[in-house]
């Protein structure tokens, strides 16, 4: 049978990588520089999605709030952290290789849109051995804006030389960008999520990525 898409485009942190560990320990390398207590990882998890300024922005004000200049002194120091410890507890989430292989015979271009840079996105999926199975890495500095805007699904897919695509996040700004791109939008219920699976008002809820080819097979 024809597989009915060309593209599945995916998030990158909470959707391929669960990267909650060590996004929690650069957080916490940059609390502990104003001595503040560190964060549970569970803490972090709904923080993540919006980039790791934006994830900083929340842990300052979870611990105590924002002083006036810590985001901008800080946030140099969480990046140099995390680029020197970005894959120490970052691993697939379970399935997802086997589901990448099946993508591949079948001849589907694998791709990335992420809010994360593109240079931290490109290093970490270098680290897992990931970068070369993808036709396009859209990172959060990119094009200079970041989903919610569908421009960086826009530009994944031409990168990916066109054709019908399925957008794969666990963010209320995967599902959001899919929508105005006018892909279809699947939820990984294993994702960082912020709130019940249900409601996102994404299209289609996976559980575990043994679900994704066939789920996409009958779209």
């Amino acid at each position: 049978m024809n597989f009915p898409f060309r593209i599945v485009g995916f998030d990158l942190d909470g959707t391929l990588v669960d990267t909650a560990g060590d996004l929690t320990a650069a957080v916490n390398h940059a609390l502990a520089l104003l001595d503040r207590a560190p964060l549970s990882e569970a803490e972090v998890r709904p923080m993540i999605g919006l980039g790791a300024k934006h994830m900083l922005e929340q842990g300052l004000t979870a611990t105590g709030g924002v002083p006036e200049g810590a985001v901008e002194r800080l946030y140099p120091e969480l990046l140099r952290y995390y680029g020197q410890h970005i894959a120490v507890h970052s691993r697939p989430f379970p399935g997802l290789i086997d589901a990448l292989d099946r993508l591949d015979a079948l001849g589907v271009r694998i791709a990335v849109a992420t809010n994360k840079a593109e240079g931290l996105a490109r290093q970490l999926l270098a680290e897992l051995g990931l970068v070369d199975r993808m036709s396009a890495i859209i990172g959060g500095d990119t094009l200079g804006v970041r989903k919610p805007s569908p421009d960086p699904i826009h530009a994944m897919i031409e990168q990916s030389d066109g054709g019908r695509t399925a957008f794969v996040g666990d963010s209320i700004y995967d599902v959001m960008a899919a929508k105005a791109a006018g892909v279809p939008s699947i939820l990984v219920g294993f994702g960082f999520l912020d709130r019940p699976a249900e409601d996102f008002g994404a299209d289609h809820v996976i559980g575990h990525y043994d679900e994704l080819v066939p789920l996409l097979e009958a779209l």
